[in-house]
């Protein structure tokens, strides 16, 4: 009796042995909770990183404060220029003259200057929340597109007497849509069309606040209303954005567009002055976010956190000569991590003027202090004494009402803390801060204002490092629930695959045989689990916890009682175990180091894409070494595969941002043909071959297969076709032909349905899924990665071939040694520990799906342009849905392999899936831990990013599954028995 390489260990299984049948079904019920178990489980503890390290920072309660200074200005002009990078704002163009001759002269003449440093995610709405209420918005609001205000807040608008705002839908209604002291408009969402020049929707917002001051000529109501002080009047200007996005940064339209905005800032000066007459208006311009060279943003770049700012008017200092020293590293950053005393660029030309550079959030401040307004109580932006002109007393006075206005932020967070706390711990350091506020309140009476200024920067200071104690207060208790919960769905996904999927459930109830026993065991260990399930949620009552976290405490304490409930299948399976040969232990730990390598080498691939260049080199001379020793009189084969490997290693070398390159799509289309053509032949003449015998099963051709093909290639041509006319077309005359959109998604559309007709041999059903994925997928792609496609195809064609090997000499081997695997179900037989291998594989050829084009974590990656041959019209719903379709396509390709794969092996895919996520909650547990929230906020987008990526590949993975199956579940395999029996 031979010994076979079981998952659990190499036992001798007696011929025709079983499981019971009763312990299977009963089993078999809980994979359909355990699927729904998982998909919550990872559901709910993805969310927990926004409780642990991503807080809303927002709380409510606080008090104004009011500064004690008269007003500089009556009213403020915002401008904010969506989308303009510091540097195309700044620098001169090809012939050496300025884009932005007015705001120029009003630095060198009237106001002052210096870049404004945004936080990531550099998107419209966090920048103007940042810019118009001084905090940096908690990310959770990206789960609603940053559309609604998942947490109200307090802004500039809000303390103002009445706001006047004109321009994007999207920006304007959450500062006004709930505004009763507003008056506001904007334009429709089709007029975001970004096929045209998309400047006239500056000129929108000005003819807007310009009919607004004509109007007030004929209504007194509205002529009294604009003569009111603390007035704000915000134009927000969309076109820099919308044509950063169409035509790239460094197009001309996009440098026209710093042109219009700098015009419509001269044109509203003009309008102001002349109109109100008493020179008691301060102006801001400035921009939410950069753009980047590739014309979209997001991260955390430079060219999409250096956005201009220029101050001038009622209030603001006028321009001061820059010192010519050199500034030392005195070891302040920036939000965006940039230093303190930035070089200036000598070709900005303004090397001679005074620059003070700020962080966004110190905008908002700016604006309540030249208005007299009490900052919003939610703001942590410290105000930029450089801007405003204001005598020593009147600097104090409002350098104190800032850090008030942050002390009573931490106040407020401390009282709400020590209100819900059983055991509360205080933040130390502003014990005793009355103290503080009254010395300060004595030097600046004494007149000693350089002194209290000083010491109203420590407590600001000391104010927001107490405001992130707080924020940090709970983390190691819910750190620790999580891990543990994470450990224990492992856990539990282990011993459910042990039991189901293995032989070891074979024997397990025999050996123990004491059902009632164990029934009486269970219940004991499930009382014990709910009474400290219950104790711990009296606590987190008590505590007035959010709703979370008795969450987070429930599923882990269930899944660990569900643990210790198998108490005694963990002691048969440990006195299994111990008992195996030292062969097979020598092979468990081999196979447990390689697969924790393997998945640690992913781990680090998030971040260093070209790992996988090295690992794909190796591995296709490894493969090919191997076929080419076991497959004798097929050369050609080990050769394919190393090629192939080799081929897809290039493209984890090529830049993350894909590069337009039309031709290079149209010419993809013709090389999936070939590789198309190339697999039709393999299926015709290689049928008489033992070793490909159960993928290419010639009896199962359908008559019309061939005509089937050529249709599929046509398309493929087509889509090519259309590719380049829709491409020209488009740039020549600036707009879409509704011909080609037809067209286009019709196309589309069809070839996705083909492949349901092709027939259901193995090789043929996969190559007619991949001629149909190819037209919307070029029709989809802008570069080189029409060209991975095709790279792609031809590894997991490679990866068929190496497990069709596997299998007939595993076949071999078994009928030589008369060993019978055990079977579960009629097609499939139990999981042994050398196929892991599989779901390993199929780990790497995922996410290389994810990160063989770019990087698909960083929110900048999306190319928008890839949707322009589908629509052009701004609709983010249709658009982003077809972003996410074309990155879905290789991993449908890849698992409709992979289930290809399960059938070919006889093992069941359900089990392997399971260990797929078991595989994924390794890598997702270390991205836990690595999720940040210092640095830059591109490693902190990507951290989290990687994070929700690896939680939701549960859901993902499941997900395609289904979609896939659709293509997949009617494969017939060969049977490779005669041709193994022809060998022996």
């Amino acid at each position: 009796m031979g010994a076979t390489d079981g998952i659990l260990g190499g036992r001798e299984i007696e011929e025709g042995k079983s499981t019971s049948n009763k312990t299977r079904k009963w089993l078999k019920r809980r994979e359909s909770w355990l699927v729904v178990l998982g998909v919550v489980l990872h559901a709910v503890y993805m969310l927990s990183i926004f409780d642990i390290y991503f807080k809303s920072p927002i709380v409510h309660g606080m008090n104004p404060v009011q500064p004690r200074f008269k007003a500089p200005a009556r009213r403020l002009v915002l401008l904010v220029a969506d989308g303009l990078r510091a540097d195309k704002f700044f620098e001169p163009d090809s012939k050496g003259e300025f884009r932005a001759p007015f705001l120029r002269s009003v630095i060198k003449g009237q106001g002052r200057w210096g870049v404004s440093h945004a936080r990531p995610p550099t998107e419209s709405r966090p920048g103007h929340v940042s810019i118009i209420a001084g905090f940096y918005e908690d990310p959770s609001a990206v789960t609603r597109g940053w559309k609604a205000n998942p947490v109200e807040f307090d802004s500039v608008f809000n303390r103002s007497r009445h706001t006047f705002a004109f321009g994007s839908p999207d920006i304007i209604p959450i500062f006004c849509g709930a505004l009763p002291h507003s008056t506001w408009n904007t334009y429709p969402h089709e007029f975001e069309d970004f096929a045209t020049d998309a400047s006239f929707l500056d000129e929108w917002s000005f003819d807007e606040f310009k009919s607004l001051l004509n109007r007030s000529n004929d209504d007194p109501k509205l002529k009294q209303l604009l003569l009111q002080k603390n007035l704000v009047i915000f134009l927000h200007l969309l076109g820099c954005d919308s044509n950063g996005h169409a035509h790239r940064p460094y197009s001309s339209i996009y440098l026209n567009n710093v042109k219009v905005v700098d015009n419509i800032a001269k044109r509203v000066y003009d309008l102001v002055e002349g109109y109100f007459k008493d020179n008691r208006t301060a102006y801001i311009f400035t921009a939410d976010h950069g753009m980047s060279d590739k014309g979209s943003h997001g991260d955390g770049h430079p060219a999409n956190t250096d956005t201009p700012l220029v101050a001038w008017g009622a209030g603001v200092q006028h321009p001061k000569r820059s010192s010519r020293g050199r500034y030392s590293d005195d070891g302040f950053r920036f939000v965006d991590e940039h230093v303190h005393h930035m070089p200036t660029p000598i070709e900005w030309g303004l090397s001679g003027i005074d620059r003070v550079d700020v962080n966004q959030a110190d905008i908002a401040p700016l604006m309540s202090t030249l208005l007299g307004l009490p900052s919003p109580v939610n703001s942590v932006g410290n105000l930029p004494l450089g801007y405003i002109n204001l005598n020593e007393s009147e600097e104090i006075e409002a350098a104190l009402a800032n850090t008030k206005q942050v002390l009573n932020q931490f106040l407020r967070k401390s009282q709400l803390k020590q209100a819900n706390s059983v055991r509360f711990k205080p933040f130390k350091p502003l014990e005793n801060y009355s103290s503080v506020l009254d010395r300060i309140e004595n030097l600046i009476s004494g007149g000693e204002y350089e002194a209290a200024m000083k010491l109203s920067e420590t407590l600001r200071i000391s104010s927001l490092e107490g405001l992130h104690y707080f924020q940090t207060y709970d983390w190691l208790m819910l750190m620790s629930v999580v891990t543990l919960g994470y450990i224990g769905w492992m856990i539990y996904l282990v011993l459910h695959v042990l039991k189901s999927y293995t032989s070891f459930s074979g024997n397990m109830y025999t050996k123990t045989n004491q059902m009632s026993h164990l029934r009486n065991d269970k219940r004991k260990v499930y009382i014990c689990g709910f009474l400290l399930m219950g104790v711990i949620g009296v606590l987190l009552f008590v505590e007035h916890s959010p709703p979370l976290y008795h969450v987070y405490t429930a599923m882990t304490i269930f899944l660990w009682t569900q643990i210790f409930s198998e108490y005694q299948f963990l002691k048969v399976f440990w006195r299994d175990l111990s008992g195996s040969n030292f062969n097979f232990i020598v092979k468990l730990l081999a196979t447990s180091g390689v697969s924790i390598f393997i998945l640690e080498f992913l781990v680090n691939s998030f971040s260093e894409r070209k790992l996988y260049t090295f690992y794909f080199l190796t591995v296709g001379i490894l493969a090919a070494l191997y076929l080419f020793y076991s497959v004798p009189g097929r050369s050609m084969i080990p050769v394919f595969v190393w090629v192939s490997c080799w081929l897809l290693s290039t493209f984890t070398l090529m830049p993350a941002e894909i590069p337009d390159n039309t031709l290079l799509v149209i010419a993809s289309g013709f090389i999936i043909i070939l590789v198309g053509v190339a697999a039709r032949c393999f299926d015709l003449t290689t049928g008489g071959h033992k070793y490909w015998q159960c993928i290419l099963n010639h009896d199962n051709q359908k008559p019309g297969s061939t005509m089937l093909f050529y249709l599929q290639a046509l398309l493929v041509g087509l889509s090519s076709g259309m590719v380049w006319l829709s491409t020209s077309h488009r740039t020549e005359k600036q707009e879409l032909l509704i011909l080609h959109q037809l067209i286009n998604w019709s196309i589309a559309g069809v070839s996705m349905v083909l492949p349901l007709f092709s027939p259901t041999s193995l090789l043929s059903r996969l190559t007619s899924i991949f001629l149909g994925f190819a037209p919307p997928f070029l029709l989809l792609s802008i570069g080189y990665e029409a060209v991975f496609y095709g790279a792609l195809a031809l590894v997991l064609m490679a990866w068929i071939l190496f497990e069709c090997s596997v299998l007939y000499l595993s076949n071999a081997r078994a009928s030589s040694t008369y060993v019978k695997n055990v079977k579960l179900e009629q097609d499939e037989r139990c999981l042994q520990l050398s196929d892991m291998r599989v779901p390993l594989i199929f780990m790497v050829l995922f996410n290389v799906a994810f990160f063989g084009t770019g990087n698909f974590a960083s929110i900048a990656s999306f190319e928008i342009s890839s949707v322009y041959r589908f629509i052009t019209i701004f609709s983010p719903f249709l658009m982003a849905s077809l972003l996410i379709f074309k990155l879905f396509i290789p991993f449908m390709l890849v698992i409709c392999v992979f289930s290809a794969i399960t059938k070919l092996l006889g093992v069941p895919r359900l089990g392997c899936y399971f260990l797929v996520i078991l595989s994924s909650d390794v890598m997702t547990i270390h991205f836990f831990f690595l999720v940040r929230n210092t640095g830059s906020w591109m490693e902190i987008g990507n951290s989290i990013s990687h994070f929700g990526i690896m939680s939701a590949q549960v859901v993902f993975v499941l997900m395609l599954f289904a979609l896939t199956n659709i293509y997949t579940k009617d494969i017939h395999i060969g049977s490779p028995r005669s041709s193994s029996r022809k060998a022996l």
